[in-house]
């Protein structure tokens, strides 16, 4: 049986966390590439956020960063592919009391599948092989800093199929999430549609747009509703 973990990790030490402290309203997501020629991995980074100049010019400056290339923009967001100065063990070597037990995380069965930046850490989505891997995790960094958890589920999914959720975009994601911690979704609601739209830096309309279509993609691909299994399927190859 496979488990689905939500968690934070509390360390200023993580890699772009310094990016986030100093541009707070700009949210940034990670994806970690595969090992560079023996060097550190490079980064895909997703900003997010009112003011992207300011947020490309404190990843322009943040110590981690070696090499910067912006891949993709567009009115709210840009996404980067960068290019560390140094390994993880280098980064967090100062701030970890056990880097060999921080080198030997990577052969736990688990799979990192989505990072934002925070204030103070990394929020992480990881899905683990079983919960004595995710409590490998969940353990060490309990002892080094500190770590809040958010979900642990089982995930029988892991193993027969793929949850409604994976076929949600990263903005579609992002907007749902928003909209739920404003209290958009609350009866009565604790927020407006412009309350959710000046959150995520967009348009009422482009709010609007971007949770009736996440919504969609929820209900397609978990609701035994007519023509679900056709459109979960045309979802997924056409995440929108």
């Amino acid at each position: 049986m496979g488990y689905l973990a939500e968690y934070t990790v509390h360390c200023d030490s993580l890699p772009l966390v310094d990016v986030s402290a100093r541009v707070p309203e700009a949210t940034l997501t990670v994806q970690v590439g595969q090992p560079n020629q023996g060097g550190p991995p490079p980064f895909a980074v997703t900003i997010r956020g009112p003011d992207l100049d300011e947020a490309e010019a404190a990843l322009d400056a943040s110590p981690f960063v070696a090499e910067t290339v912006r891949l993709a923009a567009d009115a709210d967001a840009r996404r980067y592919r960068i290019v560390p100065a140094p390994t993880m063990e280098e980064q967090l070597g100062p701030a970890i009391s056990d880097v060999e037990r921080l080198r030997g995380l990577a052969a736990t069965q688990a799979v990192l599948e989505h990072v934002e930046v925070v204030r103070d850490g990394w929020r992480q989505r990881r899905r683990c092989a079983d919960r004595a891997a995710f409590e490998n995790y969940w353990s060490f960094w309990r002892e080094e800093h500190s770590v809040t958890i958010h979900r642990l589920v089982e995930s029988p999914e892991c193993e027969t199929g793929t949850p409604a959720t994976d076929a949600l975009s990263d903005r579609q994601r992002e907007a749902l999430l928003t909209a739920f911690e404003l209290g958009y979704f609350e009866v009565p609601r604790g927020a407006t549609l412009a309350d959710v739209a000046a959150k995520l830096g967009i348009s009422a309309a482009s709010a609007s747009e971007r949770l009736r279509r996440a919504q969609r993609t929820l209900i397609a691909g978990s609701l035994d509703a007519p023509g679900a299994g056709a459109q979960a399927d045309l979802i997924k190859r056409h995440t929108v």
